[in-house]
């Protein structure tokens, strides 16, 4: 180590709050929560002739893991497997396995996003517009997702796991109903879509109107009166960011996480900032070395476009705005930590995203160190565990002392938990040719990937294909 220069950061002693991982839920999640008229219309969990296990609700089944849930398999078995609750981690599904995970993986806290019902709770409002649709049932059904969620998935383990919960957004007051609702039981962060025009759904003709629109002012005052942040997840506008059906698969995610780039442009130049001042949001899995450039160029747009286009910040810089209103949010960014005086150290928190395929865990502290070294101890804290306290109003420390929420006193507790990886099911066999995305979306078989690949290559549904 060169004289004077900064001592190496140690893993062991991160404490980390991700604030983007994802929850499989559980087949028994709905039990005695529904009135007792839609209980038996409740979501439930199916097997079909491929012996593939899927969610069901209203007819739709959702393909419920794969690329979702492959923590601790090799990567050879990643893919639209594995299609089974007893063929991925418990740490997925069951909480305490979740928490013996996140113990071992050094995690303190840990946000869960949706699986099978979508970012958005998109099954929920699709069984409420489509064609017979009953609103009634799909509200009750959200309602009962939000209260499994904080009661059972976040309550079971105070001071470990941060509420988040989604909305009907087929209805812009029961949006705002149900952000005060969970607002009064601590929930300080909801799920919403990086473009919502996008969850238009072509079967139903249901139309969603734009961040531009003032439909959802009614949210927005919500989400500002009670301080919860909106967390726009990369893919929560119904689709992925394809460039052609036969381009790799891989072309997708690598690009994917720019889709959040364009989010932040649409609501930095929107109406939203400027009318609801104290909303906040969050770019879930969006990364940060793209956001330099695009303050530089909003700043670079302000200054020679402000007259004749008539958007602008007034005497304010995009820039400064930007800063004041989004969290940017990074699994692993090496650039981007190097550039944290441009993007507001303030402004970052880490993530997970436990148990996908693009996480970082079990290996998460070791992973984040190196990048975060060199960084103010202060700066280290902050976007690793202070800036998610803060904004999500998550207090791990009320629960226990903060040397024991260290990344090496965690793991200290997850004795005999294997992290894996488990052995291979059956022999791998490398494709004869690059996956596309065809390939993928084929095997997927999603009703609203089915839609977008459609879309893309110019072909619209079938009559005897129009569902939800």
């Amino acid at each position: 180590m060169a004289p004077g220069a900064p001592a190496p950061l140690a893993a062991d002693d991160l404490v980390i709050v991700s604030v983007d991982d994802h929850v499989v839920e559980p087949r028994d999640m709905f039990e005695g929560r529904l009135p007792a008229r839609f209980a038996d219309r409740a979501p439930r969990v199916v097997e079909n002739d491929l012996g593939q296990e899927m969610w069901r609700f209203e007819g739709v089944d959702f393909p419920n893991f794969g690329l979702n849930a492959v923590a601790g398999r090799p990567q050879e078995e990643f893919g639209v497997e594995p299609t089974r609750y007893s063929e991925i981690r418990p740490g997925c599904f069951d909480v305490d396995a979740r928490i013996a995970d996140m113990n071992a993986g050094g995690v303190l806290g840990s946000m869960s996003f949706p699986s099978w019902p979508q970012f958005c709770g998109q099954a929920f409002t699709n069984a409420a517009v489509a064609p017979g649709g009953d609103p009634e049932l799909a509200l009750a059904v959200l309602r009962a997702y939000n209260d499994w969620h904080v009661e059972s998935w976040c309550g079971a383990h105070p001071g470990r796991l941060l509420p988040l919960c989604v909305v009907p957004y087929w209805d812009p007051a029961l949006m705002a109903d149900e952000i005060y609702r969970n607002a009064a039981r601590g929930v300080r962060a909801v799920s919403f879509s990086e473009n919502p025009s996008k969850l238009g759904n072509v079967f139903t003709g249901f139309e969603v109107p734009s961040f531009h629109s003032d439909h959802w002012d009614p949210f927005w005052r919500a989400c500002e009166e009670t301080a919860t942040v909106v967390c726009l997840h990369i893919g929560s506008s119904s689709g992925v960011k394809m460039t052609t059906l036969d381009s790799p698969f891989v072309t997708m995610m690598n690009l994917q996480p720019t889709a959040v780039m364009d989010t932040a442009a649409d609501l930095l130049w929107s109406r939203v900032v400027r009318e609801f001042p104290g909303v906040r949001f969050a770019l879930s899995e969006g990364g940060l070395g793209w956001i330099p450039y695009l303050l530089e160029r909003a700043d670079w747009v302000q200054e020679h476009h402000r007259t004749w286009t008539g958007s602008h910040f007034g005497d304010r810089l995009p820039s400064e705005v930007f800063r004041e209103h989004f969290v940017a949010c990074c699994i692993s960014d090496e650039v981007g930590f190097g550039m944290l005086d441009r993007i507001g150290v303030d402004a970052v928190c880490v993530e997970m995203d436990y148990p996908h395929s693009d996480s970082s865990w079990p290996r998460s502290p070791e992973r984040l160190a190196p990048q975060l070294s060199g960084l103010a101890a202060e700066d280290v804290a902050k976007v690793t565990h202070l800036n998610a306290m803060r904004l999500f109003g998550f207090d791990p420390f009320a629960h226990r002392p903060p040397e024991q929420c260290t990344a090496a006193a965690l793991r200290a507790e997850a004795v005999g938990v294997d992290v894996g990886p488990v052995a291979p099911r059956r022999e791998f066999v490398p494709p004869a040719r690059p996956l596309t995305m065809t390939d993928m979306l084929n095997a997927a078989a999603h009703p609203l990937l089915d839609q977008q690949s459609d879309e893309l290559s110019g072909d619209g549904p079938a009559e005897e294909e129009a569902a939800p």
